[in-house]
């Protein structure tokens, strides 16, 4: 009996450790509310952990805030779309590799009726300039994100300071900034993606694309094993290289919504 119940245990702590080892097969990535809301991570993510057998468990934020988790160490990996935050962020240590792995573009958004006139704009910046020389409302995320920081570049652009009750900044993410702009028949920026995903329009549309400048290129980081040793660096890096594996870029070009592609890979 006692030789039972002996193998009966260590048979249930054999399952326990593999258990254990086995939860530890995880990445935890800190990224943008644009890839979760799309629907591109419930698309892509399961193709990486059949093939792999790694769990991704995705932490959408801005990207400000994006940066700050990794900072603290608490992510494994990092995809944003701030080039510029990027570059030094590797450069100041927090990470040792960045790649291009994707982009798409930001699009204005604003009600059909348009006061502003920014259909007819020649380009991005007077577009803004266009908003707020009529002070047409105009709701901003306000969160520090990827989206944020390019729209406070193109209000410098424009040469315009945006405050005053016309300037909405809520502090939330794309989809609950589009929920309000469509509340209030604002004008919005948004990427791509969370737009053509989003279901509550109502009297909002698409009013101006196209311009250079609202180029939107998502990077992939690694994070510095030095800085950081508790990380899963060698978990970390499968998720990185497979981004930029045939398969990874043929899973991000197959992923559309309403058969329109959302993300374009760039790290052929």
């Amino acid at each position: 009996m006692k030789s039972t119940i002996t193998l009966a245990f260590a048979g249930i702590m054999t399952v326990g450790w593999a258990s254990q080892a086995h939860s530890e097969d995880y990445i935890t990535l800190a990224s943008t509310t644009s890839t979760e809301n799309s629907g591109l991570f419930d698309a892509i993510v399961p193709l990486f952990e059949q093939a792999t057998g790694i769990e991704v468990r995705v932490v959408a934020v801005g990207t400000g805030q994006a940066f700050e988790i990794a900072r603290r160490g608490d992510a494994d990996s990092l995809l944003v779309h701030d080039t510029a935050g990027e570059k030094t962020f590797v450069e100041n240590g927090y990470a040792t590799e960045r790649a291009d792995v994707m982009v798409n573009d930001f699009v204005l958004i604003g009600p059909a009726s348009d006061p502003a006139g920014i259909a007819d704009a020649q380009n991005a910046a007077e577009a803004f300039a266009d908003i707020a020389e009529v002070e047409a409302p105009f709701t901003s995320r306000g969160d520090d994100s990827g989206t944020h920081r390019a729209e406070l570049r193109l209000w410098d652009e424009a040469s315009v300071t945006p405050e005053g009750d016309w300037y909405r900044e809520l502090g939330s993410g794309m989809g609950p900034t589009l929920n309000t702009a469509a509340a209030m028949g604002a004008y919005v920026m948004s990427d791509r993606a969370t737009w053509v995903a989003f279901e509550n329009p109502q009297h909002l549309t698409l009013l101006f694309e196209g311009d250079d400048v609202l180029f939107n290129q998502y990077g992939s980081l690694l994070l510095s094993k030095a800085r950081y040793p508790h990380l899963k660096r060698d978990l970390a890096e499968q998720w990185h290289q497979w981004l930029l594996s045939d398969e990874g870029q043929q899973a991000i070009a197959a992923f559309e919504v309403e058969g329109q592609p959302l993300f374009f890979p760039n790290a052929q």
